[in-house]
């Protein structure tokens, strides 16, 4: 039980560690949190630093939650664990112990999470995102509606009921740290890809 509780505490640091605010005050300096729409994740990272600052963070964001749920499966065993693990680096971007418990929204994270628990039940989600962000042009929008699917897909796809109740509670994580986005999209007021660079 040790070594369980031992890699959710390391999943949930890993999870914690803010690429995008690091990337962002290497390259350009400042603290991204200060511009945009304050958040420390790919979309507000690559609005100012482009499409190479867009990827470096999805792409390490995306990694450290594979690397939580790969590394806790290979240790314990267990499917169930990794998608606990996975949840708590979700929790961990979200909340980060490195920014005062302040963090993103966590969908590049749960990406790799979900990716590294459940890899037939994230293609659809895939699709889905794509779709919606095509249709409507909110990256919000396509984010809450693939989370929100992706339990559903999970079950559809037979996984592990505990590994269902994982994907669950990602997706919880994931929608729930949209709320200001829910609220702004039921307003009209919500921000849609315009695929410019800006400037602080």
């Amino acid at each position: 039980m040790a070594l369980k509780v031992s890699l959710l505490v390391v999943s949930y640091m890993l999870g914690s560690i803010p690429f995008g605010y690091i990337i962002f005050k290497l390259f350009r300096g400042g603290d991204i949190r200060a511009l945009g729409s304050g958040n420390i994740g790919a979309t507000n990272v690559g609005r100012f630093l482009g499409m190479k600052g867009w990827i470096g963070t999805f792409l390490l964001d995306g990694g450290k939650g594979i690397l939580a749920v790969v590394l806790t499966q290979r240790l314990i065993g267990d499917p169930a664990w990794g998608a606990f693990a996975g949840v708590l680096a979700i929790l961990g971007h979200n909340y980060s112990a490195f920014l005062k418990f302040r963090g993103g929204k966590g969908v590049a994270t749960a990406l790799g999470v979900f990716a590294a628990i459940a890899p037939w039940a994230v293609l659809p989600s895939i699709a889905l995102f794509i779709i919606m962000i095509f249709s409507f042009h909110y990256v919000s929008l396509g984010s809450i509606t693939a989370a929100g699917a992706f339990p559903l897909f999970t079950y559809l796809f037979d996984y592990p009921q505990l590994v269902v109740i994982g994907a669950i509670a990602g997706a919880a994580l994931i929608i729930g740290s949209h709320h200001s986005n829910i609220r702004r999209l039921l307003a009209g007021t919500e921000n849609r890809i315009s695929g410019k660079r800006e400037e602080p």
